[in-house]
């Protein structure tokens, strides 16, 4: 998507698993098994997916698309599966170079679990149900490349009828021309997508003989999925369809075992048509962990000469006590001691050691996530200081409800292309960063092994001093506003960003781009729910000249090239300002120009000379130009009423 910054994602990686492509599956690498997607990998290799094939979606973010050359250029004008496009998530595909290599269940390990979803998938199961429901707690084994992101919602059903007109001719040319004629089809509710999108397109086609009945469309991760009722609204709607069987697919869920998502799978309406497979914390996979880790670290030692007899097995044996039955201990692990950017795997494995045996004893008794948050604390504290400050800025604006590209992150922090792959390099056993030879950041993607790390350093009580949110939070707003307020002090007229002498501007980013991307940031962070603004910060916000910002920023006619803020985001920082503030910052309502004829609620910031009266489409606000704009034209998009004219219309 083009929109800057506020580019939402949904949050589902994805993989397609078709006929022609079964044996198309990337080498193994030192993944254990930890997904849906591989549990079914494993055995789409030997045949066992004869009778079915699949869709997966899991956490994935991801802009241009590869695949858009597999539909034919003579399917209309494109244009409408350009606009599905830039709803969907093209990162996750099975062949993409940001998912390599793709993740798979470890040899010998986890085959009841594959056996149970390979014989439903294939219909040769007591699971005869179109739904299946996996679930399970923290680090079993559901997700073993969860990405940061908070998953927009809006972009599920989207991604998939994207994906399966790569795959259909047929479909592409139903859904390009009902694209075509409603643009907006990418941006209404989730059920009317399902319906548009989905359910109508593939009823004008002939789906047994494009071989689409039985797929499988796997949704994992859906606990992540951004928003409570977003997530029970897309169990509702899968179930229905199900149940009468508008679309031909079978749907696997996986989840931790949240109670909105629980209540949702037992309700009167989704239960009969749902089975479940519940994948617990359990020591007795012990064996299992310690065939992975036996097997990796025998790769590890090959690469590096190392003895055989590294390392001994009392340290295995104590890996696989600490693991406590947690697939995702195991894996971190072996990612920290096989890490390049370290003195060694002896080194490393020796940190490891001594860190747990000095520190997990006390970390927090009867807590299950304690020898986790001993080695992410280890992890933390192997960065130099310098480092680690930019690094969590980095972090902290991966944890938030929005998708951050890495050229949007750099821009906002002023840091060059070497800068930014330095600092994601220092966290490679838990993030790996896509791409990193590409010369700029565009092609760049951030990807985390697992959510866990992110809810680490985001809970003060787990992370303590290390935590991104609290002080280091408001420390990264004064900072950005204390830059802003230079910015404008630097910059005397409107018609050029002038920056601060002391910014050192990377060359591959502009000062345009470095203001617009700073200044979304910094609103972003102050529309974090329950995160208050302290009374500096809210005063130095009073202060911003509103109006040059909004000169400073691309005009009008390139708001689809804008950040844009949600009203309800907006709604969240008046209630994080302290109640004086609120009404000098920050006011939604009906728009104060008396002439205007427009009937929506539109938002209003600063006050007296500086203020301004935002642009206005959908449900959100554009930082964008809006002083030059055609006097019979309102800023927040609704026409004026002219003097003596009795016809204008709204």
């Amino acid at each position: 998507m083009s929109s800057g910054p506020r580019t939402k994602l949904s949050g589902f990686f994805n993989r397609l698993f078709d006929k022609s492509n079964r044996n198309a599956v990337a080498p193994s690498g030192s993944e254990p098994p930890s997904t849906i997607a591989p549990l079914l990998n494993q055995y789409s290799e030997h045949g066992m997916f004869s009778q079915a094939h699949g869709l997966v979606f899991n956490n994935a973010q991801f802009n241009n698309n590869p695949h858009f050359n597999n539909v034919s250029p003579d399917v209309g004008s494109g244009a409408g599966l350009r606009k599905l496009l830039k709803h969907s998530m093209p990162d996750a595909f099975h062949d993409s170079a940001a998912r390599y290599p793709p993740p798979k269940c470890h040899l010998s390990t986890r085959k009841e679990y594959i056996a149970q979803i390979t014989d439903w998938a294939a219909g040769n199961s007591d699971h005869e149900k179109p739904v299946l429901w996996m679930h399970g707690p923290f680090g079993v084994g559901k997700s073993a490349v969860a990405q940061t992101n908070r998953s927009n919602p809006r972009q599920v059903f989207t991604s998939i009828a994207y994906q399966i007109a790569t795959q259909c001719k047929a479909y592409a040319i139903v859904i390009d021309t009902r694209i075509r004629e409603d643009p907006a089809l990418t941006t209404k509710s989730l059920a009317t997508q399902f319906e548009e999108l989905l359910v109508i397109p593939l009823c004008q086609i002939d789906v047994t003989k494009e071989d689409f009945d039985g797929r499988v469309v796997i949704i994992d991760g859906l606990d992540e999925c951004r928003g409570v009722s977003e997530q029970r609204e897309i169990i509702k709607i899968i179930a229905a369809s199900a149940r009468m069987r508008t679309t031909p697919f079978r749907w696997l869920i996986t989840s931790r075992p949240e109670e909105p998502i629980i209540r949702t799978m037992h309700s009167p309406s989704v239960s009969p048509i749902i089975s479940c497979i519940e994948l617990p914390v359990s020591r007795e996979i012990d064996h299992e962990i310690l065939i992975y880790l036996i097997d990796e670290f025998e790769k590890i030692r090959e690469h590096n000469g190392l003895a055989e007899t590294w390392p001994p097995e009392d340290t295995l044996a104590l890996l696989v006590e600490r693991a406590d039955g947690l697939w995702i201990y195991a894996s971190t692990i072996t990612r920290f001691v096989n890490d390049d950017n370290s003195l060694g795997p002896e080194h490393q494995l020796r940190l490891v050691l001594e860190f747990t045996l000095n520190v997990s004893r006390v970390a927090g008794m009867g807590n299950p996530l304690a020898e986790m948050d001993v080695l992410y604390t280890l992890i933390m504290q192997q960065i130099p200081p310098t480092i680690r400050v930019t690094l969590q800025k980095i972090l902290l604006i991966q944890s938030m409800d929005i998708v951050y590209y890495p050229r949007h992150i750099a821009s906002s922090l002023r840091l060059s292309v070497e800068q930014f792959r330095r600092c994601c390099a220092a966290v490679h056993s838990v993030m790996r960063l896509s791409d990193s030879a590409k010369p700029t950041l565009d092609e760049m993607r951030l990807q985390f092994y697992h959510a866990s790390f992110l809810e680490f350093l985001t809970d003060p009580r787990r992370s303590q001093d290390l935590c991104v949110h609290g002080v280091f939070l408001t420390c990264l707003r004064a900072e950005l506003l204390e830059w802003l307020h230079s910015v404008y002090s630097y910059t005397k007229d409107h018609s050029e960003v002038i920056l601060p002498s002391a910014t050192a501007l990377p060359k591959e980013i502009t000062a345009s781009d470095c203001h617009r991307y700073a200044l979304d940031l910094f609103w972003e962070l102050c529309c974090m729910s329950n995160h208050p603004i302290d009374t500096s910060t809210a005063t130095l916000i009073s202060r911003l000249p509103f109006r040059k910002i909004f000169s400073l920023l691309p005009g009008a006619a390139l708001r689809n090239q804008c950040p844009f803020v949600p009203h309800d985001c907006t709604r969240i920082m008046r209630e994080n300002l302290p109640t004086v503030f609120r009404d000098k910052i920050a006011r939604i309502g009906k728009c104060p120009n008396p002439r205007c004829m427009n009937p929506n609620d539109v938002v209003v910031l600063g006050e007296g000379a500086n203020e301004v009266i935002t642009p206005y489409a959908y449900d959100a606000f554009y930082w964008a130009n809006n002083q030059n704009v055609q006097t019979d034209i309102c800023p927040c998009g609704g026409q004026i009423r002219r003097e003596g004219d009795k016809e204008s219309l709204i």
